[in-house]
């Protein structure tokens, strides 16, 4: 299953029937996270059913799916105040980018991220907005990598099930276009 390509994975909206599925790879991706040096990020057992289902309430819960099984998901949030403070609808705000590590590619994560910005650009919003643990080096280089840039610190953003934590403030995108948004190719 590792090195599928994009032409196969295919993208929809979560539903209840995933929620254990969400659960499962957040936690997986945590405990991968504390395998590498990274346990102050994500922790096992933070996030429960209830948190995505809420989510799914006030934004949207992606999965993609590769040969019938779940590959990855994210959210993608329409406002974000406790990282961004209130802004005027551009933007939508990606967090919780998971691949699954049994099926990972190099690579997979930056299709999951890009399928995010097209969701992103198909309902209007010019910008894609995302924070990375301040401290997490690596983390923040692959976003900027990936063409977002530094717009912004926020120290003391609440986290879920856990202490307040510093984040950088990501974006991507441009400014609405003759009635569309333009991104980067």
């Amino acid at each position: 299953m590792r090195g599928f390509r994009r032409d196969v994975l295919r993208f929809r909206l979560a539903g209840a029937a995933d929620l254990g599925t969400l659960v499962r790879l957040r936690d997986e991706a945590a405990r991968w996270m504390i395998a590498r040096g990274k346990a102050g990020q994500w922790q096992p057992g933070q996030l429960d059913e209830g948190h995505f289902r809420r989510v799914m309430e006030m934004g949207e819960v992606w999965v993609a799916e590769a040969e019938g099984r779940v590959a990855g998901a994210w959210e993608l949030w329409w406002d974000d105040e406790d990282a961004w403070g209130p802004q005027p609808p551009i933007a939508g705000y990606v967090h919780r980018l998971m691949v699954d590590r049994a099926l990972a590619w190099p690579g997979a994560g930056r299709l999951l991220s890009r399928a995010a910005e097209e969701r992103d650009a198909e309902a209007g919003r010019a910008y894609v907005r995302l924070d990375c643990l301040a401290g997490n080096a690596r983390l923040n280089a692959y976003y900027l990598e990936a063409g977002y840039r530094v717009v912004g610190h926020k120290g003391g953003k609440p986290q879920p099930g856990g202490a307040p934590k510093s984040f950088t403030l990501l974006e991507e995108g441009s400014a609405p276009v003759g009635g569309g948004v333009r991104r980067r190719p």
